[in-house]
């Protein structure tokens, strides 16, 4: 991002303004100075939408943070950096109430500047992302579906013909965790778009989750008296559910007394309660999800062919994730920038190429599921600014008990010998590599300082 953001610098010091905007230059940034026109900085701010706002607190005929405020009445969303000669924790923590990202004292550290500037950059490119996927996966799904593959770009295809038809009977199919509740919401939003059933219900049940009785009452519902405890009437969700979509949750478990009672449903659309004699008709898209092979169910026994048959018209099968590999990245990143803001935690940015390389090999017995799991874990527990192979549980890495530390091992001189200078830089390039030349991460792997390595970096040549 750094090639592309645009910092907008205020102050009336020459000698800050020349310095700020050579280092940001050097770093990548773009750079805007204003040192005259403070009346109008609210609009010239709004005008040029920078992505980042030094500014000075003491400008003539002018106060930052009255300039601040009124950046932040106008909700001009845009992080600004307050200069202030002033060390003083009353004047930090009342910029800071207003709404600064942070402030600098005058003189700078310039590794101080350039430390807090790509943080904050790094951060809104982060909530920008975050903002460009929600809106994404809201467009056309609930949740966090995300399409690269060929083979789930043919399913998204083929979910958006099934729910603009109308069809009312359609089954899901595939392994657990591969997402069949959130293509199922997917269905129902595209119809809610598409203006056939407006903002109607959409309520999932789980076969699983309760006896057969008490299933049959839950979704069928009940008259006064049925029952003992039935003290009142009471709707069933298939009645809640009407002119939305229901959605039954692994069908392949559910009692073959009750799939008969559901095989009337869809051949008659009408519901009687359990204890009366009204039949009630109902208008609901009916979505039935399972990750058993119903076809051997049918052949046990264990399922009614006839209603497979109904359900069966109109199938999609959701592939595991090691079939959709090309879609591990995404989903990945997706999930890392969605947990990091929910978790707060400003410190990962990003995953390494040797981690996304695991991740991607991976077989994912526990689909997106097992993968948005790891990805929260490591947001949770870590404090990196990258996702290492080392944060990585030891199933995807394949490492049992962990790599002994760095300082067990012993180094072996080779016979012909070496150079010592070679062998530095090329660690110190290796370190680079690995944090993707993020310095004050690469200054970790080798256990050194920042300061130090900035030395060693030029000493070798080693600037980009």
């Amino acid at each position: 991002m750094k090639d592309k953001a645009k910092v907008f610098i205020i102050d009336d010091d020459e000698l800050i303004t020349s310095s700020l905007s050579k280092l940001l230059k050097n770093e990548g940034y773009t750079v805007q100075v204003e040192s005259e026109a403070f009346h109008q900085i609210t609009a010239q701010v709004e005008s040029l939408s920078p992505d980042l706002v030094l500014l000075d607190i003491k400008l003539p005929g002018r106060n930052g943070i009255d300039i601040l405020e009124e950046l932040k009445g106008r909700n001009i969303q845009t992080p600004v950096i307050m200069l202030t000669s002033d060390d003083s924790a009353e004047t930090a923590v009342k910029c800071m109430k207003l709404g600064a990202a942070d402030y600098l004292t005058k003189p700078f550290n310039i590794d101080e500047v350039r430390i807090v500037i790509d943080r904050i950059i790094e951060k809104e490119k982060i909530k920008h992302e975050v903002k460009y996927l929600r809106k994404f996966y809201a467009e056309f799904f609930d949740k966090e579906i995300i399409a690269e593959s060929p083979v789930f770009r043919d399913l998204k295809t083929k979910l958006e013909k099934i729910a603009r038809a109308r069809v009312p009977n359609i089954l899901i199919t595939g392994e657990s965790g591969t997402g069949k509740e959130l293509v199922a919401r997917g269905i129902h939003r595209i119809m809610n778009e598409e203006g056939i059933t407006g903002q109607k219900p959409f309520i999932a049940v789980n076969c699983t989750a309760l006896p057969e009785h008490l299933l049959e009452s839950e979704l069928f519902g009940f008259e006064k008296g049925a029952f003992t405890d039935a003290k009142s009437e009471k709707k069933g969700i298939l009645e809640l559910a009407n002119e939305g979509t229901i959605l039954l949750d692994e069908v392949g478990d559910m009692k073959l007394n009750l799939q008969g009672k559901i095989l009337r449903v869809l051949e008659d659309r009408t519901i009687r309660r359990i204890g009366g004699n009204k039949e009630i008709p109902i208008d609901v898209t009916m979505i039935a999800t399972t990750n058993r092979n119903l076809e051997d169910a049918v052949e046990k026994g264990e399922f009614r062919v006839d209603l497979f048959y109904r359900l069966n018209i109109f199938s999609l099968h959701v592939p595991p994730l090691r079939e959709r590999r090309e879609d591990i990245p995404a989903l990945a990143n997706y999930f890392l920038a969605s947990f990091t803001e929910s978790y707060r935690n400003k410190a990962i940015k990003g995953i390494s190429p040797d981690t996304q390389r695991m991740l991607d090999s991976y077989a994912w017995p526990g689909n997106v599921r097992e993968l948005r799991n790891v990805i929260e874990r490591i947001v949770v527990l870590e404090n990196s600014e990258m996702i290492m192979p080392g944060h990585l549980p030891k199933e995807i890495t394949g490492l049992t008990p962990g790599p002994e530390p760095a300082s067990k091992h012993k180094f072996i001189l080779p016979d012909t010998g070496l150079s010592l200078e070679e062998l530095e830089k090329d660690l110190i390039q290796q370190a680079l590599e690995k944090a993707q030349h993020n310095k004050v991460l690469a200054a970790k792997f080798l256990k050194m300082s920042y300061d130090s390595l900035r030395y060693q970096i030029k000493k070798f040549g080693l600037e980009t």
